[in-house]
């Protein structure tokens, strides 16, 4: 990306210029560092010089599993069973990176590690874990987590899809929907009611009346794929239940893991947004100097640092609590609420700064604003995660 004005600054890159006023590389251990350091690198050289022809042409680029697979992000946190059994801080700053180049890469690290393959890690049987999860974390078997339905996301506990009984094995009958990678994972990790609450099965995608149908005219989270199950007597033995899922508190604690990994990565889709729009402000030139030099446009960076500054923090704070085994739930609701919601306000500012052209793939504005969009419905709602907090506020659920 080139412009044709230069003008003469003490500042040249905005990537340095960011850091020197805040980076949160100094206050990472050499090994949380080096995690960071690694994803950076992947996301710099795999995906950043074509996400834009993904995002544009919709465009999965299924290759790179195996390379993610390579460098240990898959199923990171999770210890043995070839996982790295990294630090959840160490994770977070992974998935920081990551969501710097896109939300759709950040978000298969998730579905893969924290849905699919916490589920097996927490609720499987050592014969289930032994088998999948190495696969897993080498890319050579990719995993979905099938737990929202068509009526709503919200309400799990209303879930239509149900596992009856036969034999030795279990029929499993339902429609999911929005569920990441469905076409082109290897297994499903599906909710379904049973006559002794919601248990998980692992499905392979290859039963008859397992159907995956990815969702198309969406305007967000273009370079990933999401889509719509049909379960139509799905047969599976009952070696392939979750032995120790039993009940919503399965799938509520695999959603955690995923939402803390959110409240990091969106802070790396503000950080691009931000040096964009840095970028921009020390480049462009209106009136006889850069842009940068106006009170209004200073305001605008200075408040779009805060927000980053401050969300980078608290995602560094939780993750802390969560090394620690501190960690409250609420937390991981204040979190993904605020982070999200200051990353969308990130990108909208940066956007006005660039001006015309922030509407344009020249710059990745647009396509961030868009996918945080999508990540502030998945993995709980605002409007959830509000009332997760006035809960624990008031001891008063406003919601069942």
């Amino acid at each position: 990306m080139t412009h044709t004005t230069s003008p003469d600054s003490s500042v040249s890159n905005p990537v340095e210029a960011l850091a020197s006023v805040f980076s949160i590389d100094s206050l990472l251990t050499s090994d949380e560092r080096e995690w960071q350091q690694k994803a950076r690198a992947f996301a710099q050289e795999r995906i950043t010089p074509v996400i834009e022809d993904d995002f544009e042409n919709k465009y999965f680029r299924r290759e790179l599993i195996a390379e993610l697979g390579a460098t240990g992000f898959l199923g990171m946190h999770i210890t043995g069973y070839g996982c790295a059994g990294a630090s959840a801080v160490s994770y977070g700053a992974v998935c920081l990176e990551l969501e710097a180049a896109d939300s759709g890469w950040r978000t298969f690290v998730s579905v893969q590690g924290s849905l699919a393959m916490s589920a097996i890690a927490k609720f499987g049987s050592e014969q289930q874990k032994n088998d999948l999860l190495p696969r897993m974390a080498r890319g050579e078997v990719v995993g979905c987590f099938a737990l929202t339905e068509p009526d709503g996301g919200s309400d799990p506990a209303g879930m239509h899809t149900t596992a009856v009984r036969d034999g030795d094995d279990w029929v499993i009958s339902g429609t999911k929907r929005w569920i990441g990678l469905a076409s082109v994972a290897d297994i499903a990790i599906v909710w379904a009611q049973t006559e002794d609450g919601v248990r998980g099965f692992i499905v392979p995608t290859t039963s008859e009346g397992f159907t995956a149908t990815p969702i198309d005219g969406k305007l967000s989270m273009r370079a990933s794929i999401q889509c719509d199950i049909e379960l139509d007597g799905v047969r599976v033995s009952e070696a392939m239940r979750l032995p120790k899922a039993l009940g919503l508190r399965g799938p509520f604690s695999c959603l955690n893991e995923a939402r803390y990994g959110i409240i990091w990565g969106v802070m790396g889709a503000a950080r691009s947004c931000l040096e964009a729009a840095l970028g921009r402000s020390i480049e462009r030139e209106v009136f006889g100097g850069p842009i940068g030099r106006f009170q209004l446009t200073q305001d605008k960076l200075a408040g779009m640092l805060l927000e980053y500054q401050k969300g980078a923090l608290l995602a560094l704070h939780i993750g802390r609590q969560k090394d620690a085994g501190t960690l409250d739930p609420a937390q991981i609701s204040v979190g993904k609420l605020n982070n999200v919601r200051e990353a969308i306000a990130i990108a909208g500012t940066a956007r006005s700064i660039l001006g015309g052209d922030g509407v344009t793939s020249e710059f990745p504005v647009m396509r961030h604003m868009a996918n945080l969009e999508a990540v502030r419905t998945y993995e709980g709602t605002d409007e959830i995660h509000t009332l997760v907090i006035g809960r624990a506020l008031t001891g008063i659920a406003a919601f069942k």
